[in-house]
């Protein structure tokens, strides 16, 4: 796209970056350190970069592979976010392209010759994809620019959400050693900063990172009872949209009746709703039509609000960085905010109950296994990087397995590699005309009501005979004046004739299988591995609970955890404020200082010489001594000076 001049000397790119940056993205200058991490990618260097929530990070990646010759290579574990990335990026002009579970050998096939062949800029994909041999075959012929890791976190047995297959990155990194690699995360502490170089064989130690501390943001821990009127009184007295994090999807939509029944407009959001009702909920909050959005974790990863004033966690999370992040969605625009975190005793015994339940035995991770080689029907021996859609209720239901329980199980299959699991994706309908325009046209006369539904198609969309090309069925149903399942059928028949390429829109949860199928007593889990998931997340709740149990200063308590050494108390949180509290002086002391300020032989004192003399926070009770002393006739006040009576 634009190509690094050979001779261009270092002062004159960054003027380049600068232009591009405005021209693609509308911006002025650079945030923070983003113009430090592209220039380590310029370089060629290896960077592991450490930027809040909100910090940009995108652009450190996103940049360069404007100026760089070939394709940057972006692996990411939130298809989500990948779909917004590149349909934002594409939208700008940029081409990107991302290749996920549930697509099809046809659509990736294409996608991998336009890296080869084409002026792909961006290729967003999975860690799980990497070791597909269709990945595998096509990845030596690409000219690759650089490799970037999102949620770089991932990689580390130390993090909050370990993913194997994100050990699969470093070799790339031995493909390409003379690539250069940009790791990005939001959270991480010095442990896991350790952990993501050495497991991305960084060549030396590259940093770069800001502090983690939010000037301007509140945090608070709130000991309530009442939580639902508590809930309330917070969005009642402050101003501003908000999130609200539950930890079920039950509760999402209980809470969110709740609030709107008492005057506050409402919505709620999980997985498990379609992408289209998701898309239609996270629009309004974006546009100030919702005021608070009622969520699980499932929100909030890529979106940019920069006004949310409130977030509240209902329920205490298993991991400080899990809370880090999400709470950081408040306050973008570094206006004052808040982060609020509801906690009861109960919460904590909750949170070791649910630990308790997340290591199944190995008898029943085989069962769960079993279950789904049955569901599907997979021989042995078969289904490496066959996707499928996946609704885990279903098969819990199916093979009487109790949900919960189940729902463990298969997260350890992740972790350990077995299997790979995404939250509801929406993927379009994709239509391609496979014969050319005679044949099309013999068809056409032969078939009359097929060639209803072709002239429908190719009035509505171009490039049919080129490429796969997204559709609506919904759309063209109506067109025809017929309903979907009809059309559906219509279109199933052009696939059978030969006619046409068709696959479906899908919108479930996908499961991908990462080994060829074997019997189910063959699955092993790796004890060593176990254990010390045990310990890492006995030793992550155990912080959780501290934080909000303790007597400390909550930004600093985060701080020191995610590893600043000596971290300064905000004077914010509930805990500083206590202290503050704590420390006032009475009315009555007040007052005393007041009229000790006054000389025998002064005449007046400016009311701004009486409020110096007190800390600013006490302002409010300053002002209540000078009137308490006026109303008792120690004082009057005229034209601006207090004089003390005699």
């Amino acid at each position: 796209m634009f190509g690094v001049d050979a001779g261009l000397r270092w002062y004159s790119l960054k003027e380049l970056a600068l232009e591009i940056l405005n021209k693609y993205w509308g911006y002025q200058s650079f945030r923070s350190v983003q113009w430090e991490v592209i220039e380590s990618v310029l370089k060629g260097q290896d960077v592991l970069a450490l930027l809040p929530t909100g910090g940009g990070k995108s652009i450190c990646f996103q940049l360069p592979a404007l100026i760089q010759e070939g394709t940057t290579l972006v692996i990411s574990p939130l298809i989500a976010l990948m779909r917004d990335q590149v349909e934002n990026l594409q939208k700008k002009g940029i081409a990107a392209e991302a290749i996920y579970s549930g697509m099809s050998l046809q659509q990736i096939d294409r996608i991998l010759d336009n890296c080869i062949y084409g002026s792909v800029k961006l290729l967003y994909l999975s860690p799980e994809r990497i070791s597909s041999p269709i990945f595998e075959a096509r990845l030596g012929k690409m000219k690759i620019s650089t490799i970037a890791v999102d949620e770089a976190h991932c990689i580390s047995q130390w993090g909050y959400d370990f993913r194997p297959a994100y050990l699969q990155i470093s070799a790339l990194k031995n493909q390409f050693p003379k690539i250069p690699m940009v790791a990005l995360t939001a959270t991480a502490t010095p442990k896991v900063v350790t952990d993501i170089m050495e497991k991305l064989n960084f060549q030396k130690r590259n940093v770069i990172q800001i502090s983690f501390e939010r000037k301007n943001l509140v945090y608070w821990v709130d000991h309530t009872a009442d939580k639902e009127n508590q809930l309330i009184r917070i969005f009642k007295k402050m101003s501003g949209s908000g999130v609200v994090y539950v930890n079920n999807r039950r509760k999402t939509k209980e809470l969110a009746a709740w609030m709107n029944r008492n005057g506050i407009s409402a919505d709620y959001y999980h997985a498990g709703l379609s992408p289209s009702e998701r898309h239609k909920k996270q629009a309004a909050w974006i546009a100030d039509q919702t005021r608070v959005i009622v969520s699980t974790n499932a929100f909030g990863m890529g979106i940019d609000k920069p006004n949310v004033r409130v977030v509240v966690h209902y329920a205490l999370p298993e991991t400080l960085e899990a809370y880090f992040q999400e709470a950081g969605r408040a306050g973008r625009d570094e206006l004052k905010a808040y982060a609020i975190l509801f906690y009861q005793q109960q919460d904590g015994v909750k949170l070791w109950k649910k630990f308790e339940d997340q290591y199944p035995d190995i008898t029943f991770i085989r069962q769960v296994y079993q279950a789904i080689a049955h569901y599907y029907q997979l021989a042995v021996g078969s289904g490496i990087h066959q996707t499928f859609d996946f609704d885990i209720g279903l098969l819990a239901k199916t093979f009487q397995l109790p949900l919960r329980k189940c729902i463990t199980a298969i997260k350890l299959l992740v972790e350990e590699g077995w299997i790979h699991t995404t939250d509801a994706v929406f993927i379009p309908a994709k239509l391609q005309i496979i014969v050319n325009r005679e044949v099309l046209y013999d068809y056409q006369l032969k078939y009359p009501q097929m060639d209803l539904v072709l002239k429908a198609l190719l009035r509505s969309y171009q490039g049919l005979f080129s490429q796969p090309t997204s559709i609506k069925e919904n759309q063209i149903a109506r067109m025809l004046n017929i309903d979907t399942p009809a059309l559906l059928k219509l279109l199933n028949k052009l696939v059978q004739d030969q006619i046409i390429r068709y696959e479906p829109l899908k919108d479930q949860p996908q499961l991908t299988l990462l080994r060829d199928r074997v019997p189910a007593s063959s699955i092993q889990i790796d004890h060593e591995r176990y254990i010390f998931r045990k310990k890492r997340s006995t030793h992550q709740i155990e912080q959780a609970i501290q934080y909000a149990s303790g007597h400390h200063c909550r930004s600093a308590f985060l701080l020191h955890y995610l590893g600043d050494p000596n971290p300064s108390l905000c004077g914010n949180c509930d805990y500083c404020q206590s202290i503050k509290k704590e420390n006032q002086p009475t009315l009555e002391e007040i007052q005393d200082t007041i009229l000790a300020t006054f000389r025998p032989s002064q005449q007046g004192i400016p009311t701004s010489d009486v409020f110096q003399v007190f800390p600013k926070e006490s302002e409010k009770e300053v002002k209540k001594a000078i009137q308490r002393l006026i109303e008792n006739e120690k004082l009057t006040l005229s034209n601006g000076l207090l004089y003390r009576n005699q």
